[in-house]
């Protein structure tokens, strides 16, 4: 078979437009590395403690180990909620659609206008 020529030949699509690099998604994607980086540390952090804590060095380690473990854990949410953030930037999720629970909350329902004079059957 011979490639068919004509006015209709081409392409059917233009040439897809070139990618451009997003800031909003690197500086999220920055972000994210912070908050990883930084739960691990803390993470080490809080197990180190926990292992000075139960060999008797004092309370003073029970107390770190404790702030170790809940900024890991505010690290790790913070981290968490970035990711849904850079979801939503890169166009993989969208923004959640109002729910009509939340419309009839808001305001009182309106009428639908007036009634037809004679009923449905006169509209015919």
């Amino acid at each position: 078979m011979s490639p068919v020529a004509g006015k209709r030949a081409g392409a059917r699509r233009g040439a897809p437009p070139p990618r451009r690099l997003n800031p909003a998604a690197l500086g999220i994607c920055a972000a994210i590395t912070v908050c990883v980086i930084a739960w691990g540390y803390l993470v080490y952090a809080a197990i180190d403690f926990g292992v000075a804590a139960r060999n008797g060095d004092g309370v003073a380690a029970w107390g770190l180990m404790t702030l170790a473990a809940l900024g890991a854990i505010a690290c790790l949410f913070f981290g968490l909620m970035l990711v849904a953030r850079l979801m939503r930037v890169l166009g993989i999720t969208s923004d959640p659609e109002p729910s009509s629970y939340d419309d009839a909350a808001a305001a009182p329902p309106r009428p639908a206008g007036p009634r037809p004079v004679g009923g449905k059957r006169a509209l015919r």
